[in-house]
């Protein structure tokens, strides 16, 4: 029996034409062992013949599942988040889950409209990249019994799970590399919304200050909103001081983009003149004039192990937290300072 492939066709229709009952077309299109091979490919046959696709919102009556991944950003204008996002949708896309994104720019009150709208919408489960949530609305969170994961902060609880990179010792090896250099004044430029990988960065670049006896200068600190043009103006900030840095470990990418624009501004070189490390390793980060020496993120693959951590808690599971290692990659934008490479060819 052929169906009417110009209207919308039910398990129903399928259970008519292949005469068999309706949970039969329902084990049938699961691929269920309980149902004989003969009448499984006849059932799938009708059903693929017709078009007959499942129906999402009949799904999640039965599951209570909406088979629907909630994803808030600080900003999609963010490189970051979107090589993120595109491990998150690889993921998703593999586990017939779909993906809905929502972003916050850093805004508390758009982040908790984000968590209510995401709510309402019943998603599955949320995973979030601005790490303020966490702290300033876990108690709402744990409140809604949506299974929640962060990616690159972390707010331990019982509802809050996190992937997120070694910050600490991320910095740690950035500033390292530019104190080896020979670099005497090393400042860093932070992100000024308080976030916790922020902290985390900066107290490594504080503690390899103090380790290496050239002592932490409170002026040496400035602070970006995370893009290049904040980046910018922190670094006009640092380069008009008396003694200027002859080092910059920058927070991010986008943030040491923007320094080494404000360097070349001001008529010096990046790295003669002044050395730049960022932090992320941007897919643009190799193409910058010169290419910028930073610390890489696996961002696709922290994307992935979230979904990872999702789906476990939506089994009933309690996985661990996850933290995964920075790289440092060398390239052009960090030297000796200008007097050392003197004295190295003297």
């Amino acid at each position: 029996m052929r169906l009417n492939t110009f209207a919308m066709v039910s398990i129903k229709d399928i259970a008519r034409a292949a005469q068999v009952s309706h949970s039969t077309v329902s084990r049938a299109l699961r691929n269920s062992p309980l149902v004989n091979a003969e009448t499984r490919a006849l059932i799938q046959k009708i059903a693929g013949e017709s078009g007959y696709t499942v129906s999402a919102v009949g799904r999640s009556l039965v599951t209570r599942r909406t088979n629907t991944i909630g994803v808030v950003v600080t900003t999609i204008a963010d490189p970051f988040a979107g090589e993120v996002v595109s491990g998150i949708e690889e993921f998703a896309l593999t586990h017939d889950y779909s993906v809905i994104l929502a972003a916050c720019h850093a805004d508390p009150e758009w982040e908790l409209r984000a968590v209510h709208s995401l709510q309402e919408r019943r998603v599955d489960g949320i995973l979030v990249m601005a790490s303020r949530i966490g702290a300033l609305y876990l108690p709402m969170l744990s409140g809604m019994k949506v299974p929640i994961v962060l990616i690159n902060s972390h707010h331990p609880g019982e509802f809050v799970y996190s992937v997120r990179i070694d910050n600490t010792a991320g910095a740690r090896v950035a500033t390292q590399h530019l104190a080896g250099l020979g670099h005497k004044r090393i400042a860093y430029i932070g992100d000024k919304f308080g976030f916790q990988s922020d902290m985390e960065r900066l107290a490594g670049y504080r503690e390899i200050l103090e380790e290496t006896d050239l002592g932490f200068e409170p002026q040496l600190v400035a602070h970006g909103d995370g893009t290049p043009e904040g980046g910018k103006r922190a670094m006009q900030g640092l380069l008009s001081s008396a003694e200027r840095p002859s080092a910059v470990f920058c927070y991010n990418d986008r943030l040491a983009i923007g320094a080494m624009r404000a360097v070349r501004e001001q008529g010096l070189s990046v790295p003669r003149d002044v050395s730049i490390a960022g932090f992320d390793d941007l897919f643009l980060s190799s193409y910058t004039d010169p290419p910028l020496t930073t610390i890489r993120q696996p961002k696709r693959e922290m994307g992935s192990q979230a979904g990872e951590i999702l789906l476990q808690l939506l089994s009933g599971e309690k996985p661990e937290s996850r933290m995964t290692t920075g790289v440092l990659v060398l390239r052009e934008s960090t030297a000796p300072p200008r007097a050392a490479a003197r004295r190295s060819h003297g």
